[in-house]
């Protein structure tokens, strides 16, 4: 499950704006999807339509209960919005879970565990951030995959970005953590030319870390969130649906480049392992089956008949068994989803692969 965590400590950016629609995109294109509300105002249940009134167990207490050794499933609260998509809300008893959990040895990762046991139950979880770093963002962090940093292109829209950048990588790394931090441009609106002056300097100082999509200033957002519904239901053919229906198929894009990685990781070990037996095996191969013969001790040494102390050995069944045993190594098998070559050839002078995939 990947987990992907909408951070920015400023207000007004649009957190729960993108974490309602990408979950909800992401659920539209088949991905089963959590998302998760970590903000005290509770904005996502306001989002959806759920009534508060109606609320009778939060992430708050699923978190809290931890701590109290009476576990309460994250299943117990969440809300069916639609096919693929549930919520995790929260209430304004978050806002005292700092306080509450003050002295609890790794208070940091309760959201991480009460997420790992849902790791099969769903593809993504997303979630929503409050507008300040403490102990509710730490426990968003140290649970993700991912961070997105939604950044509206205004005025205020550069300052403290690259030190809030900064902040995100100190804090995984102090969680020994990878994590991709990425920058969203949000609410921006093309026709005013503070907006296009921005969004250039965003791409210029944060290209490596942008997203190619731009959610763009559109009313219908809005107008969606006050009718309790993500914008892919409250119109479909709308330009908020189509920039979020792009961001979701943009953040699936990097499973692949994601799972790649994994698999290159575990695949260095794992050939390092092969390279090295095998180096092995190859020099066992080549050197000459020798025994040495040692004359029986006597008070004087006696001259051997045949003037030499060495005799050669039968060579040991030609090297099969060597060979059988290079063959578990080289040659094509699969690991996890990937088809790995392996083969000696020292002398190559590329590498060409052709088969049906």
């Amino acid at each position: 499950m990947r987990i992907i965590a909408i951070v920015n400590q400023k207000g007004g950016c649009g957190k729960t704006t993108v974490s309602i629609n990408l979950a909800s995109a992401l659920a539209e294109v088949g991905r089963k999807t959590l998302l998760v509300d970590m903000d005290p105002q509770s904005h996502c249940a306001v989002g959806l339509a759920v009534p508060e009134e109606q609320i009778e167990q939060s992430i708050y207490d699923v978190l809290i209960s931890r701590s109290r050794n009476e576990p309460i499933k994250l299943t117990e609260i969440l809300w069916q919005i639609s096919d693929k998509l549930q919520l995790a809300p929260a209430s304004i008893d978050l806002s005292a879970f700092e306080q509450q959990m003050a002295g609890i040895a790794d208070r940091q990762s309760c959201l991480d565990n009460v997420l790992s046991e849902m790791d099969g139950e769903f593809d993504y979880a997303i979630i929503d951030c409050p507008p300040a770093v403490g102990l509710l963002t730490f426990n968003a962090l140290r649970a993700a995959t991912d961070v997105i940093v939604p950044v509206e292109t205004g005025y205020f829209a550069l300052h403290g970005l690259s030190k809030q950048l900064e902040t995100l990588s100190v804090l995984c790394e102090r969680y020994s953590q990878h994590v991709e931090v990425r920058v969203l441009a949000s609410m921006y609106d093309v026709r005013t030319k503070m907006a296009r002056e921005i969004m250039g300097e965003l791409r210029t100082h944060f290209a490596d870390k942008m997203f190619t999509t731009t959610v763009n200033f559109n009313t219908k957002l809005k107008e969606a969130a006050s009718f309790g519904q993500p914008i892919s239901e409250y119109d479909p053919s709308s330009k908020g649906q189509v920039d979020f229906r792009s961001l979701a198929e943009e953040v699936i894009s990097f499973e692949a480049k994601q799972q790649r990685h994994q698999i290159v990781n575990s695949l260095s070990g794992q050939l390092a392992a092969i390279s090295s037996t095998a180096d092995e095996l190859m020099a066992a191969a080549k050197k000459p089956a020798i025994r040495a013969v040692q004359a029986p001790k006597t008070e004087k040494p006696e001259r051997v008949a045949d003037g030499n102390s060495v005799e050669r050995a039968e060579k040991p069944g030609d090297n099969r068994d060597i060979d059988a045993r290079l063959s578990n190594y080289y040659g094509v098998s699969q690991i996890n989803d990937a088809i790995v070559f392996v083969t000696l050839y020292p002398r190559a002078g590329s590498v060409q692969i052709a088969g049906d995939f």
